[in-house]
């Protein structure tokens, strides 16, 4: 990792690291095996992608004069707080634990299909689209034999985090089978080699793992995406019901579905997070809660990840995530970096701009995101916080590595309806 000098106070490194610190912080073998964690402590080794001290297990952070402390009430098994546009990583703990996912794993699904099909497209749900989906999956309520637009079922996934939308958009994308390797090779562009891809909606199987770093990668490289930064900040929309015949008329309804991110949302315990901006949640009997953040305070962007706290409170991995951004927006300028997010492979190289800032296949920059009331039954759209001057979405490769910066154009804010 990089040292960045001239611009942090004098530190005092906070004793904050687990005893198993004194383990080798060996490069992790990207070969290793997957299997579902269950174990109660991480590995000695995990991989060193993104810093050395990314792969030691315990908690990394290097406090500065006036850093406020960490929260002590964090049970989560791997977390991860970072800063959006420059990489750099806050602090850590056990940050490539490998463990299951669950629809957090969408993230990666979405970053990989959503540029290959046009919003207005239209499908017509077959049986097979359905065919293969886990018992007890979350729902959007898609129906066989009805018509949806690419839209549609992108509202489904980011909001009712529907694995019937996922399924569907899968088969439009050749398979579940396809889209499967699409993800993995996806993946492994973005140098998220924690990951590994067996079910595009993040649905427990045997070997499906990622860790909080890749899952952050993920939600990075999606926020350059316009229609992802629309989609993960909607908190309500209306989504198609069934066709009905009455009275020799034919008519369509529409129900109402809201995203199940509550620090967007919001919920009885909890009021939306002030400057959040997306982007996934998760649940599974194998993951626990799992969580990827996004939200703007100050001109600062952070992501913040939290996977599987020990604590089964309601929302409780909602609360940890919200304690770890309030700590990181108050120690952003006053810690030192453990680590950094790494740029994907094709930017690395130099070869060519960066894949990861264009919103649709062909290559084109993402347009800005208008702050005005959302379409096609979208609701709650805040306003448009211009991240960067001048609006640059295309990044080229060589600015990527010069600069060490990812803007994200056009961040938007989405709340609640009055």
């Amino acid at each position: 990792m990089k040292k960045i000098a001239g611009r942090r106070p004098a530190l005092a490194t906070a004793a904050l690291l687990s005893l198993s610190l004194t383990a080798p912080a060996t490069a992790f073998a990207d070969t290793q095996s997957p299997t579902l964690s269950h174990a109660v402590t991480p590995p000695a080794r995990m991989s060193t992608v993104g810093g050395e001290l990314l792969g030691r297990p315990g908690t990394q952070v290097n406090l500065g004069s006036g850093a406020p402390v960490l929260p002590k009430n964090l049970t989560a098994r791997s977390w991860i707080v970072a800063d959006a546009e420059s990489g750099e990583v806050l602090a850590a703990h056990n940050a490539h634990w490998r463990l299951p996912p669950a629809s957090t794993l969408k993230m990666l699904f979405a970053d990989t299909v959503l540029p290959r099909f046009p919003k207005s497209e239209k499908h017509k749900v077959v049986p097979s689209d359905l065919a293969g989906m886990g018992a007890g999956s979350s729902m959007v309520g898609i129906k066989e034999g009805e018509t949806y637009t690419v839209h549609d079922l992108w509202l489904g996934v980011f909001l009712r985090s529907g694995n019937d939308a996922v399924h569907v958009l899968s088969a439009m994308n050749h398979s579940v089978e396809q889209t499967v390797k699409d993800m993995q090779a996806h993946a492994e562009e973005l140098q998220a080699f924690d990951t590994h891809v067996v079910s595009p909606d993040g649905y427990d199987a045997g070997g499906q793992v990622s860790s909080a770093y890749d899952l952050t990668l993920f939600a990075r490289s999606g926020l350059q995406k316009k229609d992802f930064r629309e989609y993960c900040s909607t908190v309500r929309a209306a989504f198609p019901g069934e066709t009905t015949k009455k009275h020799g008329k034919t008519t369509r309804g529409s129900f109402e579905i809201q995203n199940t991110n509550r620090l967007l949302a919001g919920d009885s315990d909890m009021t939306p997070y002030r400057g959040i901006a997306g982007v996934k949640n998760g649940n599974t009997t194998n993951a626990g809660a799992t969580f990827t953040g996004v939200a703007e305070r100050n001109g600062k962007v952070l992501l913040v990840t939290v996977m599987n706290p020990e604590k089964k409170n309601h929302n409780e991995v909602y609360k940890e995530a919200a304690r770890l951004l309030d700590w990181g927006f108050g120690a952003a300028d006053k810690v030192a970096p453990v680590g950094e997010l790494v740029a994907p492979k094709s930017a690395e190289a130099g070869s060519q701009p960066s894949t990861h800032a264009t919103a649709a296949a062909g290559g084109k920059p993402a347009e800005p995101v208008a702050a005005s009331v959302g379409k096609s039954g979208s609701s709650g759209v805040g306003v448009a916080l211009a991240i960067t001057a001048g609006v640059l979405v295309l990044l080229a490769a060589g600015a990527f590595l010069v600069n060490r910066r990812w803007p994200l154009p056009d961040l938007v804010r989405r709340r609640t309806r009055p």
